[in-house]
């Protein structure tokens, strides 16, 4: 059936006792379906994981027909790369305005790892780390996945780098061996968090994360919180 032929059909008045096909269209402008289909999957991927989400399942969600997704996506793993970039986007975000925030290098830095700590525990899905949730997974699925995550997650730790020698340039972190190289110490750091992480996905409690904000202070020669 044609564009105008599908339009004319649907215009026309319901007959009695005919069944009407189902044309519901998700209830966002047209512009915004793309950005709709990857507001509804962070959910979704964060609780269930990449494979384990079907596509019909994710459209059902979104409210949208198979069509619109495939317009967006030309398959699940451009989809899987898109919502790990999207997910990036907006977390890089994030850190740009708590790194950029008032205060010395060393509190702008522990101002980050403070809230990396709040959202990892308790209630805060939406805010989990994608990266911890997907990582492992999709490594081995998808190279162009893979290669986002990558992407992503040096982005960050070249962001703790450069607050890194923030703080020593401004004197609130201490000349120490571990902080000679802020690259590497800014590595290291992202590796202990993202361990700590998954290890609180585990364990299902924050033990793993109190411990990595106690070595971050170390690491940067801070006091440890009574």
């Amino acid at each position: 059936m044609n564009r105008s032929a599908a339009t004319a059909s649907l215009s026309r008045p319901a007959q009695p006792g005919v069944r009407q096909p189902d044309v519901r269209q998700p209830d966002v402008r047209q512009p915004d379906v793309r950005q709709h289909i990857l507001d509804v999957a962070r959910p979704l991927l964060l609780r269930k994981g990449f494979t384990a989400v079907g596509l019909s399942e994710l459209l059902a969600e979104a409210g949208v027909p198979k069509g619109s997704f495939y317009h967006y996506f030309g398959s699940k793993e451009a989809f899987g790369e898109a919502v790990l970039e999207a997910y990036f986007s907006d977390y890089l975000g994030e850190i740009d305005a708590l790194l950029a925030g008032p205060g010395t290098g060393a509190e702008r830095l522990l101002r980050y790892f403070g809230h990396c700590l709040d959202t990892q525990v308790g209630d805060h899905m939406q805010s989990r780390c994608l990266a911890v949730k997907l990582g492992a997974e999709v490594c081995d699925l998808s190279e162009p996945m893979r290669i986002a995550l990558d992407r992503g997650i040096g982005a960050i730790v070249e962001r703790l780098t450069r607050c890194i020698q923030a703080g020593i340039d401004d004197g609130s972190l201490p000349s120490l061996p571990s902080l000679a190289d802020p690259a590497a110490a800014a590595n290291t750091l992202y590796q202990s968090w993202f361990g700590a992480s998954l290890l609180a996905k585990i364990g299902r409690d924050r033990a793993s994360l109190d411990a990595a904000m106690a070595g971050t202070r170390q690491m940067l020669g801070l006091a440890t919180e009574a």
